[in-house]
C-alpha cells in the first residue's frame, strides 16, 4: 500500500496539537519506536509528525522496518523497543498480525506497546483477531492528525512505562493483560462495563463495591436525558442496572461521580476512589468504595487498567455502533432480519419452553408507499412497530422486510387472535389515519427446526400459504406443508424441461353448429406427456405454470401452435377456427397484444380464425386492462368469447365494453339441464347474448337430451363428450373428414 495511492494519509500533516506541555525539554535518555511501513513516505511523515516529541523526559529514537519479516527481526535485536506503529497489511493482507503474534507469542514481549494502524478500513481486526492478540490501539491513518498521534504515542509510552515501573508486582501485571483480553472480547457495553469491575475488584481490594456511570442519552435505550445512569454494579442490586445513579440512595456516590465528570480527572481517597474514564467522544466515571486505602503499587497498577479502559470504552461504543448498524433497523429501532436470525437460532435451541415464532405481512403496503408517499409509508412502519410493542415486554420483535415483522414469543400471547388485534383500529401516520390488515404464519416450537434460517424458512412457508386462503389469513406450519412445497418445486422443476424438450402437446376438442351439426371449430387445450408417457392433468399443471410465471411462454407458444394449425387447415376446412385459452399474466405483458398479432401476420392467416377465451376471473383481476387489451386486438379482426359464463363475479356493466363474439354457457349450468326447473341460468345466458348479438356456444354435453333442451332455447353451439373429446391433430384431421 503506497502512499500516493491513499490521500487519507497526509491527514499526518495537520498540525492541530494544542498539547505544548508533552513538547518540554527532555533528557538525554530515549524511547525506543519502531515504525513498521511498507510506504517510505508514511515513515517520513510520522517522523515529522512526531519530531521534537517529549514523552515522560526522554526524546523519541526512530527504528524503521519495511515488511512484518524485517521488523520481526529488528525486535529480537533491539530489546529496548517499547512501541511499534505497526501497518496491519504490507507484503501480504495480515502482514501487521503476524508480527503482532511473533511478538506476544514467539518473543513473548507483553510489553512493547503496539498500535494497529492502516489506510484501508476493510482490513480491521475481526473480533477473534483481538481476543487472540494483545493489541493496544487500532487506529485508521484518516484518524491520525498530528494531535491524535502525538496523544495515540504518548499515552501508549506513559502505558508501558507504568507496566515496567510495577513489573515487580508479577501478579497485578498479569491480572492486567488477562483483564484486558477478557474486555477486549465483550461488544455490549453493559457486558464491557460489568467485567471492568469485576477486574476492578480483583485489581485495588475483594472488598470494594462499585459502580461504573455515564449519561443515559444515547447509551440506555429509550433515554433521552442527560442524568447519570449505572451501566454496570458491583456489590449492590442487580435491579440498579440501567438506573438513575440517584436510585443507589449515597449522597456521596452522587456529588463524587458528577465532581469527577465536571473535573475530568481521578480523584483517588482512602475512602472512595472516583475514576475518569474518557476516549474520544465518549466518557464515564466509576465510584469504588474502598474497604482499605490503596497501597502505591495498586495505585500504579490502576492507572495501567484504566488507560486500557479507556480504549475499550471506546472500542464498544464503536462496536455496538457497528452491531447496530449490522443488526438494528434503522427506521423502526427493532432488530433486523440478521437478528431476528438469531433469535430465531435461539429459539429453535430452547427445550420446553411453550413459544411460537410469527411473521406479520402488511397487505398491499406497496399501494401505501406509492399513493402517499414513502414518508408516509416510513411512519406508518414506525406506528406498526410502536404498536407491535404493546403486545409485551417478554416477547421479541424484529423488521424482518420492508414490509414484514417477526415476533418470538409465548404461545399464550403470540396468537392469531392477538395479532389480528393489532389491526382492528386505524394507524396514525402524518395527518393519516390507514385501516391495513395483515396475513400471519406461524411455527411452534414442536415443529421447530434446528437453526434459524429453516425456522425462518418453515415460517415464510406458513405465511405464503395463509397469502393465499381467503377466509382465513393465518396459518401454523405443519411438515406437510413443505411436503407440498417441495412437491411443486419439483413438478414446476420437471414443466420447465418437459416443455423446453417439446414435451407438451395440443390437443383439440370439436366445437359443432346445433343447427347443422357440422364441425365450426375447435378449443385447443394443452397436454403435457410426461418422458413416462403418463398425462399430468390440465388441472395440476396449469396453476404450476401460472404461479411459476412460465405460463406466459407457454402461452405464447400455444398462440403460435394455433395459427400453425389453422395454416394447415386452411385449405381443406377454411371456416374451421382455433380457440385459445388466455390467463391474466399474459395480458400483464406489455407486447401481449403485438405478440399476438405478430404471430398472426407470421403465419398469414385470417385473425379471424382465431379466437381467444377469457375468464370472468381476469375481469376481476384487472378489468380496464383486459378490456384496452381485446379492444385492440379485436381491431385486428380476431374473434373473441367470454368462457365460463355465470361462474364468476364480473359486473355486466363490464359485459358491455367487452369487444366479444361469443358466450360459451358453463358446463356447471348444462349438466342438469334436461331436468324440470334447471335451465333458467343457461336460458337466461342464451337471451343475453341474442340481445347482444353474440353467438352462444354451451360446453359439457354428454346426452342427447341436453342438445335438444339447448335447441329449444335457441343455443348455436355446443361441445362435449357427447360429440368427441379432445383428441390430437391426426384425430382431429379425421374428425374434420368425417364431420365437415
Amino acid at each position: 500500500m503506497q502512499a500516493s495511492e491513499n490521500s487519507n494519509d497526509d491527514f499526518l500533516f495537520i498540525d492541530d496539537s494544542d498539547e505544548d506541555e508533552i513538547l518540554a525539554q527532555g533528557g538525554n535518555e530515549t524511547w525506543q519506536v519502531l515504525i513498521v511501513d511498507d510506504d517510505p513516505e508514511i515513515h517520513s511523515v510520522t517522523q515529522l509528525a512526531l519530531s521534537d516529541l517529549v514523552v515522560l523526559g526522554r526524546h523519541l529514537e526512530y527504528v524503521h522496518a519495511y515488511s512484518g519479516s524485517e521488523a520481526c527481526k529488528l525486535i529480537e535485536e533491539n530489546p529496548e523497543i517499547v512501541l511499534v506503529l505497526l501497518d496491519v497489511v504490507m507484503e501480504t493482507d495480515d502482514a501487521g498480525l503476524n508480527v503482532v503474534k511473533h511478538i506476544r507469542e514467539n518473543l513473548n514481549r507483553q510489553d512493547i506497546r503496539i498500535v494497529l494502524r492502516t489506510g484501508q478500513p476493510g482490513y480491521a481486526p475481526e473480533e477473534s483477531v483481538i481476543k487472540e492478540y494483545d493489541i493496544n490501539d487500532y487506529k485508521t491513518k484518516t484518524e491520525l492528525t498530528r494531535r491524535k498521534l502525538v496523544t495515540t504515542v504518548f499515552a501508549a509510552i506513559r502505558s508501558y512505562q507504568q507496566i515496567a515501573t510495577v513489573n515487580e508486582n508479577r501478579a497485578g501485571l498479569e491480572s492486567i493483560v488477562a483483564g484486558s483480553t477478557e474486555l477486549s472480547s465483550q461488544h455490549s457495553i453493559s457486558a464491557f462495563c460489568a467485567s471492568v469491575l469485576e477486574q476492578l475488584k480483583n485489581l485495588v481490594t475483594d472488598g470494594a463495591s462499585s459502580v461504573f456511570c455515564a449519561r443515559g442519552q444515547g447509551i440506555i435505550d429509550n433515554v433521552d436525558d442527560l442524568s447519570f445512569y449505572v451501566l454496570a454494579q458491583n456489590g449492590h442490586e442487580t435491579a440498579l442496572v440501567n438506573q438513575k445513579l440517584e436510585q443507589l440512595k449515597s449522597e456521596q456516590a452522587n456529588k463524587f461521580v458528577k465532581t469527577c465528570f465536571l473535573q475530568q480527572q481521578h480523584q483517588i481517597a482512602d475512602e472512595h476512589l472516583s475514576l475518569y474514564i474518557a476516549k474520544g467522544d465518549y466518557r464515564a466515571v466509576i465510584f469504588v468504595e474502598l474497604a482499605t486505602p490503596l497501597s502505591e503499587t495498586q495505585t500504579q497498577l490502576l492507572h495501567v487498567f484504566l488507560s486500557g479502559v479507556s480504549v475499550g470504552y471506546e472500542n464498544v461504543h464503536l462496536f455496538q455502533k457497528l452491531s447496530n448498524a449490522a443488526y438494528k433497523d434503522w427506521l423502526t429501532n427493532l432488530p433486523n432480519r440478521l437478528e431476528f436470525l438469531r433469535l430465531l437460532d435461539d429459539f429453535s435451541q430452547q427445550n420446553g419452553e411453550q413459544l411460537v415464532a410469527a411473521l406479520i405481512d402488511i397487505n398491499h403496503f406497496s399501494d401505501i408507499n406509492d399513493a402517499l408517499g414513502q414518508d408516509i409509508g416510513n411512519q406508518l412502519l414506525t406506528a406498526v412497530a410502536k404498536r407491535m410493542l404493546e403486545i409485551g415486554s417478554i416477547c421479541k420483535f424484529a423488521r424482518v422486510g420492508a414490509d414484514v415483522f417477526g415476533i418470538i414469543g409465548p404461545v399464550s400471547i403470540v396468537t392469531p387472535e392477538n395479532l389480528m388485534g393489532l389491526f382492528h383500529h386505524p394507524f396514525s401516520a402524518g395527518e393519516q389515519h390507514l385501516p391495513i390488515n395483515a396475513c400471519f404464519g406461524f411455527c411452534t416450537k414442536e415443529h421447530a427446526e434446528n437453526s434459524g434460517v429453516k425456522v425462518l424458512n418453515q415460517i415464510n412457508i406458513a405465511l405464503n400459504l395463509a397469502k393465499k386462503n381467503r377466509l382465513e389469513h393465518f396459518a401454523f406450519y405443519n411438515p406437510e406443508m413443505e411436503d407440498q412445497m417441495q412437491w411443486r418445486l419439483g413438478m414446476i422443476r420437471q414443466l420447465r424441461n418437459d416443455f423446453a424438450t417439446n414435451c407438451l402437446e395440443l390437443w383439440y376438442q370439436p366445437q359443432l353448429s346445433l343447427a347443422s351439426g357440422k364441425v365450426i371449430g375447435a378449443e385447443a387445450l394443452l397436454r403435457w406427456r410426461t418422458a413416462d408417457g403418463n398425462y399430468v392433468s390440465p388441472a395440476v399443471f396449469i396453476p404450476l405454470a401460472e404461479y411459476s410465471g412460465l405460463i406466459i411462454e407457454i402461452g405464447d407458444w400455444v398462440i403460435k401452435q394455433a395459427c400453425q394449425q389453422i395454416q394447415r387447415l386452411e385449405n381443406t376446412f377454411g371456416d374451421i377456427s382455433i380457440s385459445v385459452n388466455v390467463s391474466i399474466p399474459q395480458f400483464r405483458r406489455d407486447d401481449f397484444v403485438d405478440t399476438v398479432i405478430g404471430s398472426i401476420k407470421a403465419h398469414q392467416i385470417d385473425p379471424s380464425k382465431l379466437e381467444l377465451e377469457i375468464t370472468e376471473n381476469i375481469l376481476m383481476d384487472d378489468p380496464q386492462l383486459v378490456v384496452d387489451a381485446l379492444i385492440k386486438l379485436k381491431s385486428e379482426g380476431i374473434s373473441i368469447a367470454l368462457d365460463d359464463f355465470g361462474t364468476g363475479y364480473s359486473s355486466l356493466s363490464y359485459l358491455q365494453k367487452l369487444p366479444l363474439d361469443r358466450l360459451k354457457v358453463d358446463r356447471a349450468f348444462v349438466t342438469n339441464i334436461a331436468e324440470e326447473g334447471q335451465s333458467v341460468i343457461a336460458e337466461t345466458i342464451i337471451n343475453l347474448g341474442k340481445k347482444m348479438e353474440l353467438k352462444v356456444i354451451a360446453e359439457g354435453i354428454e346426452e342427447l337430451k341436453q342438445q335438444e333442451r339447448l335447441l329449444e332455447l335457441g343455443c348455436d353451439e355446443v361441445q362435449g363428450f357427447y360429440y368427441a373429446k379432445p383428441m390430437p391433430e391426426k384425430d382431429f384431421i379425421e374428425f374434420l373428414n368425417a364431420n365437415h
